[in-house]
């Protein structure tokens, strides 16, 4: 079963997303990970507070890829480098 992670974010500060993107997209591709959606442009129609500057949704052939990919090691600097700049929140989610 397909596993799914989005991302919203609030930026702030675009500097770190040139050394972020190759190698989180390497390591996306060492887990089956493929990014389904990302944008810039969401907008809240439901809940409140307003919509994250850039909403990011990827999928995974599993769970315990998904999350395998999030612990990696050589993920964990990168999202370091990510909250230079943004602050985000993530929520892993099964398909159906």
């Amino acid at each position: 079963m397909s596993t799914y992670i989005i991302f919203e974010q609030e930026e702030w500060d675009s500097s770190w997303r040139e050394a972020y993107g190759a190698p989180t997209g390497a390591l996306l591709k060492k887990y089956g990970g493929k990014v389904l959606a990302a944008s810039r442009e969401g907008e809240r129609i439901e809940g409140e507070g307003k919509a994250p500057t850039v909403t990011v949704l990827i999928e995974f052939p599993d769970h315990e890829a998904a999350k395998a990919w999030h612990s990696d090691p050589e993920y964990q600097p990168l999202i370091e480098l990510r909250n230079t700049g943004s602050k985000a929140e993530a929520l892993l989610f099964n398909g159906v």
